[in-house]
């Protein structure tokens, strides 16, 4: 299954920083979802881009996470030759990350 059955995100920047939030869909997701969704995983999954650290920021009540990528923009908005530069696109491929299914929910 893709992390986009359980949930969605946003982006944002700032300079070569990009902000890549994901949202359980329905919150009894959410602690499953912080089992898996390691930085460490975040950062294999997106390996190409990101460069620098990643950390991620919880927020249980709202079911989410926000993720800050550094170095993940090729220099930032005014510097960077990428076609994406803002990053936009990044929430669509953490989003194609695969995972297993929950224990016990056949979602």
């Amino acid at each position: 299954m893709k992390l986009r059955e359980l949930a969605h995100g946003r982006t944002g920047d700032k300079g070569n920083t990009l902000n890549v939030s994901v949202i359980c869909y329905d919150g009894k997701h959410y602690p499953y979802l912080h089992t898996i969704l390691t930085p460490e995983r975040v950062k294999a999954h997106l390996a190409d881009v990101v460069r620098g650290d990643v950390v991620r920021y919880e927020l249980p009540l709202l079911g989410a996470f926000n993720f800050v990528l550094g170095h993940a923009l090729g220099g930032g908005v005014t510097r960077s030759l990428a076609l994406d530069a803002h990053g936009k696109s990044m929430s669509s491929a953490l989003l194609d990350m695969d995972i297993g299914e929950p224990p016990g929910d056949a979602s």
